[in-house]
């Protein structure tokens, strides 16, 4: 695999690109692994890397039933933040931006991550209160984090609904400057070719068709290429967690499966620099401009539970309104597609990185809207759980047994809602 620098890009662009190396390879499944990681999305593929990088092993398989982030990991909205209070979750966001900072130069591959501010607008003193006490809780722990008046906001990002007849009328912002936005297919690349030069395999279109377990141990995987033993396994396979968790013999998994739809406008001259967000009044709406030109926006989730990887009518009503009352300048622009992922819910709204009730499968799941921007952290926690056989200190309480414990990791402070999303 060629390692890309300056004098290659300008020398094969000279040579019209004759001798680029295979990016990665597409191997056959060997039959026998110390671990399988079943998903080559974000999630999947940034495990193996650490496995390899931090554990130094890499007797190790990715198994994809599709293609290299053909799943949720190519459904994301770009978005990257660690403006979290919660404890466990704070110190896990913080650490998977650290990780963003300088994934680029860590993976020899542009992941276009442009730190361009995450902007929360808020629109009465309550909500101005709250994010204060959130971001307080930012600096105190070593984060950056500001507020904007509405006069520094104005200035910032003059293009916003103003009026004093605006549905929500804004009153300022909460701001994290080292925020923003990275390209999704660009880290999935960027990690499988990292993950490759380890030796791991990454195995396309072998779909996991169920598992040979004894007692409490799987001992092997049914796939569509054979079957294909190993000693430890496991999952990040976002919202199908649950197909797969019955397909071990387990049931009672605290995960719903929700849609979560996304939308990107024709491309515009450069008119957004930032990502703005808000929330208010039932409305959840978030946007930002990718460097094609595209409005890249989107909102709640659809509160049916549902597999399908394909929007409905009543969100782009829903969104499109949201981006009208904060955006009027949108009003012509002409929707260009929009798409669905599926969103693994749990009850209170946090992630899963935890040992399962079976002695050597390991669990990745319940990111809800997180997923892609935790991938770095999300992967080196796994990495380190599977490799170590216990949970690091910030991740321990991300298990499946908090609930019975009453530790609530509850960002929005409304508790959990268990078979309320639909």
């Amino acid at each position: 695999m060629t390692r890309f620098n300056a004098w290659n890009v300008i020398k094969n662009g000279f040579l019209k690109n004759p001798k680029w190396d295979r990016q990665w390879r597409d191997p056959e499944p060997k039959k026998e692994y110390d671990i399988i990681i079943v998903g080559a999305g974000l999630h999947g593929l940034a495990t193996a890397f650490y496995l390899a990088k931090n554990h130094n092993i890499k007797n190790v398989a990715v198994v994809e039933k599709g293609w290299l982030g053909g799943g949720n990991a190519g459904r994301n909205t770009t978005i990257i933040r660690s403006n979290y209070m919660m404890p466990g979750n704070r110190e896990f966001y913080e650490h998977s931006l650290k990780l963003w900072e300088n994934l680029s130069h860590e993976l020899n591959y542009n992941v276009m991550f442009s730190q361009r501010s995450h902007v929360n607008l808020f629109h009465s003193p309550g909500a101005r209160d709250s994010n204060a006490r959130r971001y307080n809780t930012m600096l105190l722990h070593g984060s950056d984090a500001e507020f904007w008046s509405l006069e520094k906001l104005k200035k910032n990002i003059p293009h916003l609904n103003y009026g004093p007849n605006s549905r929500f009328p804004i009153m300022g912002a909460a701001v994290q400057k080292r925020a923003g936005t990275a390209r999704h297919d660009a880290v999935a690349w960027g990690y499988a070719r990292a993950t490759d030069k380890y030796g791991i395999d990454i195995i396309q279109n072998c779909e996991v068709l169920g598992f040979n377990r004894i007692d409490s141990n799987i001992k092997s995987l049914i796939t569509s290429k054979g079957e294909i033993k190993c000693k430890k396994v496991g999952f990040a396979v976002a919202g199908n967690t649950s197909r797969l968790w019955k397909m071990t013999g387990l049931n009672s998994l605290p995960i719903e499966s929700h849609k979560l739809q996304a939308f990107v406008s024709e491309p515009l001259k450069p008119l957004l620099d930032q990502v703005v967000v808000f929330g208010v009044g039932g409305a959840h709406f978030y946007i930002s401009q990718s460097d094609k030109g595209g409005m890249v926006f989107g909102g709640d989730i659809d509160w049916y539970k549902s597999y399908a990887q394909k929007g409905n009518l009543p969100i782009v009503q829903d969104v499109s309104e949201a981006a009208m009352s904060v955006m009027p300048c949108l009003g012509r622009v002409r929707l260009l597609r929009h798409w669905s992922g599926i969103m693994d819910m749990s009850m209170d709204g946090s992630f899963f990185i935890c040992k399962t009730p079976i002695d050597n499968l390991y669990l990745n799941a319940g990111w809800n809207y997180g997923g892609f921007k935790t991938s770095p952290a999300s992967g080196w926690y796994f990495a380190d759980l599977i490799a170590n056989n216990r949970p690091d200190k910030i991740i321990e309480n991300h298990d499946l047994k908090r609930f019975e414990k009453g530790i609530n990791i509850d960002e929005r402070g409304a508790g959990p809602d268990p078979k309320l999303h639909g």
